[in-house]
């Protein structure tokens, strides 16, 4: 059966739809139609040699925006290329690249990549480019897998160097003057995947950008910068604010594509009263395993290594001894050549399934699949459509299944299809002011180079920043300079995905023979995440915290495999010190965004039961207060709304409230949950009012409370529709909380609440 007599099946309601869309659980099954190419002119200034390698390789003409990037390119303006996963981004960079060096040896150009993975399959594209043209063109990865003896050679011979923010941030920029040849002839840098830099880990990147075009200054060279990204809402705002300089956009995709089918499926409730539906691990198993008994290629998408390889588990006891050895696992901590050999079986056709993280939503090349089944809401609408992206690569008929699982987020998006199909893909907020963040690379490149007087980096107040370090002893001024005063190393203290540089390390002791660092986690994070006897997952992975030694700053984890997860219970105390912005509402409430002073105590933590969300238990935790100055949103309820409520319920219903809204601002977000925090105060000290807060996990804010604020009338809607379109009786796990959490009324009171504003 191939995928258009599955589809027909499907939509016929025989014994397949029965099967699949049991008790109705398909919400929307959206058909987007098949789209013909549309072609630009070639660029006159290309070598004609690229034509003609491009030609033998079935390239006979450019899709419309890749000859606009390219052309935007060569007459030297910075670009961002913001078109669908397939639709050939990577010659829209190659093309210039690859063209100035072969007009002029000396060019070097750099390229960035968030993942190796990336990397290693964009090198390969880009040999088989060089070695079609038969040039003299070095390209090379340089990462911390490259050896010492490699590590010379790329210095002095690399025309095109491939790295990660990380390793241009610790391993090249801090050590410049031994890639003089990359600096005084670097022409372009290519940013791939932009929408990656977001939150803490963009604005850190946006401040080693600020640091590698001051050192090319120093060197006398000021480089093109070409940027990729899937979709997202603001792609020119946070380009911009990454490579500090103008972009030009381009982002009327001319690739071409076949008929695409997106299904959104919510799996049955297996007890109505508490809101539990069946796993979406099976629901997905089941959908999946249909498709590969029907000869359809198909990617499974999972939110953690662990559902990888449970469903793999199940995939392959439901296909048999034969079909089991055409499905395949993919994700973090398989060995780089087992990962390659997974992509060489995906395009030739010998691995029909595979089951993976997210680690294949970037751009990797896996040839041709059909169909897509996605094991719960990926966190954002731009993830979504990447994933389903996948499928269909080429030409033909698409399939895309988005499986819901019982979190809110889920709930509501598969419950409110038409707001999911009908809404933009969200924004990419960065904020490289911020100032933690923004003293960490002061450091770096006062250590990289010293600052003249009057120089900026970012901000106005550079100059008070500098006098600050003086006076701090770490910087020394003498003859109009900033001179770096330390011995130590400014770029090993400051993590890229962290906003403090005061982080936790977690060691795994699961060999006692061989320790070893698997994470880390910023200091305002840590009692939440690795208090002892927290289960902490890395990368999917879960390891039971056995030891914290809070003044070291380490925490002893051992791995385990158990069926729940922790949550810590916060217990905040928030005063506002400062209102930026403030309008009052209907009905007398308030909202506003301002700084807040957060001071946080975990007192204990909850064991929570994976897919169904109960309650296994409880855990007491004993550690120190921790303070924060952020940034927050916050709303304020009328004062004649209390009338309403006994104390008890009144805490209960903003309590739900606030747990709705938490899982609900990543609509308006490129961001996860755990980048905001959620408060609730009965009676606000600052505003005498009922009162909830939302604000940024991260010393100084990143910019999403802001962002709440600005969308607080669709936040407030989508909460309520949430809420009251949620069968259970008085609250669940999927809109408010458990009742046992909330109280009785709480599901109730959220909802008069809302209607209160």
């Amino acid at each position: 059966m191939n995928l258009q007599q599955f589809l027909d099946r499907l939509n016929a309601r025989d014994a397949l739809r029965e099967a699949l869309g049991r008790e109705d659980g398909i919400t929307a099954w959206k058909v987007a139609p098949a789209r013909e190419a549309v072609y630009g002119e070639w660029p006159a200034a290309l070598d004609p040699r690229l034509a003609d390698v491009l030609a033998r390789r079935g390239v006979s003409r450019l899709y419309s925006h890749q000859a606009e990037a390219v052309n935007h390119v060569l007459e030297g303006r910075n670009v961002v290329v913001v078109t669908p996963t397939a639709s050939g981004k990577t010659l829209c960079y190659n093309l210039p690249v690859v063209n100035a060096v072969l007009a002029d040896p000396a060019v070097r150009a750099l390229y960035l990549f968030p993942t190796k993975a990336l990397s290693q399959d964009q090198v390969a594209e880009l040999h088989d480019l060089v070695t079609a043209l038969g040039a003299e063109i070095k390209t090379f990865t340089y990462d911390g897998d490259t050896s010492p003896s490699a590590r010379q050679a790329i210095r002095q011979a690399g025309h095109i160097v491939v790295t990660n923010p990380d390793m241009l941030h610790s391993g090249i920029l801090p050590h410049h003057t031994k890639w003089v040849k990359l600096f005084e002839n670097l022409r372009y840098v290519v940013i791939d995947e932009i929408h990656q830099y977001r939150g803490v880990f963009g604005s850190h990147v946006a401040n080693v950008l600020r640091r590698l075009r001051r050192i090319c200054r120093f060197y006398g060279t000021d480089p093109v910068f070409i940027c990729c990204s899937a979709t997202i809402a603001n792609p020119t705002e946070l380009a911009e604010k990454l490579v500090g300089a103008p972009v030009a956009l381009v982002d009327r995709n001319g690739a071409p594509s076949g008929e695409r089918h997106f299904i959104c499926y919510n799996p049955p409730v297996v007890n109505k009263e508490l809101g539990i539906r069946r796993s979406s691990l099976l629901e997905g198993k089941r959908w999946a395993a249909e498709l590969l008994k029907n000869g359809i290629s198909t990617i499974v998408f999972a939110r953690s290594r662990i559902a990888v390889e449970v469903l793999l588990v199940y995939l392959q006891e439901a296909l048999g001894k034969d079909g089991a050895k055409q499905v395949r696992g993919y994700r973090g901590g398989y060995l780089p050549l087992e990962r390659r050999a997974i992509e060489q079986g995906l395009r030739n056709g010998s691995v029909r399934g595979v089951v993976a993280t997210n680690a294949l939503e970037l751009g990797i090349d896996i040839g041709s699949l059909e169909a897509a089944v996605l094991v719960g809401y990926p966190g954002s609408v731009s993830s979504t459509w990447q994933q389903a992206g996948r499928a269909g690569r080429r030409s033909g008929v698409s399939l895309s299944v988005l499986v819901a699982s019982s979190n809110p987020l889920d709930q509501y998006l598969i419950t409110h299809p038409d707001y999911f199909f009908g809404r933009p893909p969200e924004h990419g907020w960065i904020n490289p002011d911020n100032l933690p963040i923004l003293i960490s690379h002061l450091k770096c490149a006062a250590f990289e180079l010293p600052f003249a007087d009057g120089e900026q980096f970012g901000v106005e107040t550079t100059g008070e920043i500098l006098e600050f370090l003086v006076e701090e002893k770490i910087l020394h001024h003498t003859g109009g300079r900033y001179y770096w005063t330390q011995e130590s190393f400014p770029a090993e203290e400051v993590s890229l995905r962290s906003a403090s540089r005061e982080n936790f390390v977690v060691v795994d002791l699961t060999r006692r023979d061989q320790p070893r660092v698997i994470g880390e986690v910023d200091r305002f994070s840590a009692p939440m995440l690795i208090h002892e006897q927290a289960i902490y997952l890395h990368g999917g992975e879960q390891y039971q915290i056995e030891r914290l030694d809070y003044e070291n700053r380490k925490a002893y984890a051992r791995r385990v495999e158990v069926d729940y997860y922790t949550d810590a219970n916060l217990a905040v105390n928030l005063k506002v010190l400062d209102v930026a912005r403030e309008e009052r509402l209907e009905l007398g409430a308030f909202r506003a965004w301002g700084e807040v002073q957060v001071n946080a105590l975990v007192t204990m933590f909850k064991k929570i039961k994976l897919h169904t969300h109960e309650n296994l238990g409880f855990g007491q935790v004993h550690l120190p207060e921790e303070e924060m100055h952020t940034t927050s949103f916050w709303l304020s309820f009328p004062s004649e709304v209390e009338q309403g409520f006994r104390a008890d319920e009144l805490q209960g219903a903003l309590a739900g409230l606030a747990n709705v809204l938490h899982h609900v601002a990543p609509l308006y977000l490129l961001s996860d949950p755990h980048d905001l925090r959620v408060a609730c105060q009965v009676k606000s000290p600052f505003t005498q009012r009922p009162t909830v807060f939302l604000y940024d996990s991260y010393p100084g804010g990143v910019g999403l409370s802001q962002k709440l604020f600005e969308n607080c009338a669709d936040l407030l809607r989508s909460a309520r529709e949430l809420i009251a379109g949620c069968a259970c009786g008085g609250g669940c796990p999927s809109c408010v909380g458990p009742a046992e959490e909330v109280g009785a009324a709480g599901k109730a009171g959220a909802l008069r609440l809302l209607e209160g504003v």
